[in-house]
Formats: structure tokens, sequence, C-alpha cells
């Protein structure tokens, strides 16, 4: 039976900032329906999804992730008003104007310590521009310096990325392979490995990151990157060990068990984790692949567990990512989410109470 689950990957988008939306977002509004309805809520609709795809807990994140200081302070305050008033089932991941990485490095520290977010979600670049520059070392060291991930998310090309997607086929095409279709999935790979190329790991060895869509396609070429990284620099820590230690992956929105196949070969199982992306993707998508991989032959058996009956932690794992509230603001109960999958282990969702609960 699959357990409720905690989600990492879940969007929102702010109306305190106004219409802060480009062409492309607009179209995106027109073409899923109900979409911007959904994104707006920070309540019962949202909550009532939720519970369709027996979603405990929401990590949310706003989405588009391209704001000014000021819209990014704005749309966190938001957040932070129904993450307060649906703690038990709401988290908080930041937006960052990363334009600026001061700034970026000073809202993540502002919405951790005075929110109690728990890390923040980012667009992997902004018109363009990576972060593994060397002005974007204060960010980074502040992440670490807090203890709380980055969730590398994708993005639309920028002008000069999107001539690379375009070619002797349809507008349609040039728009899907410059996004959900394979761009997207390429560049969070790309802005992965230039960071560690980058030697940001060596800098800052406990740094988290993580990154969707089952590891965005750099499982598969795992065995040849480890291999080939050498000759990318002098990096102490190996890519295979950043991989290992560093970096999580999420389920978000690719509903197959053919990547859980090839993921489970090489990937630590503490650093597998389930999302689905909601609203662009569906809880209840979500809910039935669960419900798939606990039925089929080749992962049996997997018993799982989430939030369970009794509320106790019955297992604790090394490398576990703790997406707990870093400040005073939930004094009901904490959440780890980090979910487990594997073909021999449990799948499991960590809870724990307060000592207060």
């Amino acid at each position: 039976m699959v357990p409720p689950l905690i989600t990492l990957e879940e969007h929102y988008f702010s109306t305190a900032i106004g219409s802060a939306l480009d062409d492309k977002h607009v179209e995106q509004f027109k073409a899923i329906p109900g979409l911007e309805d959904k994104l707006k809520d920070l309540g019962d609709l949202r909550l009532s999804y939720m519970d369709k795809g027996k979603v405990s807990l929401q990590v949310i994140s706003h989405g588009p992730g391209t704001l000014t200081p000021q819209q990014c302070h704005d749309a966190n305050d938001q957040l932070a008003t129904a993450v307060q008033k649906h703690k038990t089932r709401f988290a908080g991941f930041a937006v960052l104007p990363m334009s600026d990485p001061e700034a970026a490095a000073s809202e993540l520290e502002r919405t951790v310590t005075t929110h109690g977010f728990v890390g923040a979600l980012i667009d992997c670049h902004v018109n363009g521009r990576y972060y593994d520059g060397a002005e974007y070392e204060v960010f980074w060291r502040k992440a670490e310096g807090l203890d709380v991930p980055i969730y590398i998310h994708p993005t639309w090309p920028s002008e000069d990325m999107a001539p690379r997607y375009t070619g002797n086929f349809t507008d349609g095409a040039s728009r899907s392979l410059s996004a959900s279709g394979w761009g997207w999935h390429n560049e969070v790979a790309l802005h992965t490995l230039r960071l560690f190329a980058s030697g940001i790991f060596d800098k800052c060895p406990k740094l988290k990151v993580i990154i969707g869509h089952f590891g965005e396609m750099i499982p598969f070429m795992l065995d040849r990157i480890t291999k080939l990284s050498v000759r990318w620099g002098d990096q102490q820590r190996k890519w295979k060990t950043v991989w290992d230690e560093n970096i999580w992956i999420t389920t978000s929105g690719v509903w197959s068990l053919d990547p859980m196949r090839c993921i489970l070969g090489n990937t630590r199982i503490e650093h597998i984790l389930y999302s689905v992306d909601y609203p662009f993707e569906k809880n209840e998508n979500g809910l039935k692949w669960m419900e798939e991989l606990e039925e089929t032959p080749d992962f049996t058996p997997i018993p799982m567990q989430g939030r369970g009956e009794d509320g106790n932690d019955t297992s604790s794992a090394s490398g576990a990512l703790d997406i707990t509230s870093k400040g005073d603001e939930y004094d009901d109960e904490y959440h780890l989410a980090q979910v487990r999958l594997t073909s021999q282990r449990a799948l499991k969702t960590l809870h724990r109470q307060t000592d207060d609960a």
C-alpha cells in the first residue's frame, strides 16, 4: 500500500508580483486548462489535489523563477504566509534573484532564518548565464553554510540559445525540443556538470543539489561521465563521489519504470526522491506510478511506508536529505522529505515528531 507522500518540485505563481509573466508562460497557461488557477491557489484547491494523489506535504516553489529582488521578496513572503497557515501540509523553497549572486545569497538566508524555508528552487540559467562563475561562489557557500538544498530547475532557452532548437521542422517541434521535449533536461544536466568542472564541490564539499526528472539524463550516462571527467581539471572530489554525496534526484513528471531500473543500479537509494511537478503534472498520475512500482515483480518486494499511522520514524539513512524547517515556525511536527526507492529495501518517507508532540 502506497504511503502518504511528500513531494518536492511543486509550483505556484505569486499574486503579489503582478503580471511578471513572459510570453512563453502566458502561452503555457492557455495551453493547459485550469493551470493558472491551480498555480495561484495556496489553499483549498491545492489541498484537494494533494489529497487525490495521497500527498501529505508539498514543498512549494515559485514558477517562473526569473524575478527581481523585490519580486522574490514579495513572492517568498506570500508563500511564507500560506506555509504558516497550512504548516503540516506545506513547506517552502525560496525563489531567488539569481542574476545577482549577492542578493540571491541574502534572500536565501532571509527566507531560511525568518520563514523557516527548507531551501530554494532556481532556474538553471539566467538569460543563458550559468552559476559556475567565481561571482556565484558567495551563493553556493551560503547554501552550504545554511545546510539547505538548492533545486536546479529547467527554464526556457535564452534568445541566444533558441536557434539551436530550430530547423527543418515545425514551430511546435522547435518549442518542444527547446523545453520539456529535450532542452530543459539537457540544460540542467549540463549546468550540473559545469558546477562540478568549476570545482565548486571542492570549495563547498557539503553542498546539496537536487535535480529533477530522474536526474535529467545523467544516470544513463553516469559511467561515461565518471570515466571522462578526470580530464576536466584537478578536482579533489571526483565525479562519482559528488554524485553519491552531493546530488539528489527526483522522479518529477516521469511516469515510467524504465528509468528506475537504470537508476537503481548506479544511484544511492537515499538520494532518490519522489516528486510530481504539480500542477504541470497530476498528483493522481504520480500515485498511479507509485502503485505500479509497488505491484511490478521487477521491484518486489517493496514494502512501502510513509508518514506512518503511528507517526514513528522507523529508519535513518546515511545521506538522507533533511527537508526540515530551519526556524521555529513549525511547532507541530517536522518533516524529513527523504523518499527512498529500492527493489530490496523499503520505500520510506521519514517523519519524526518534535519533542513537544
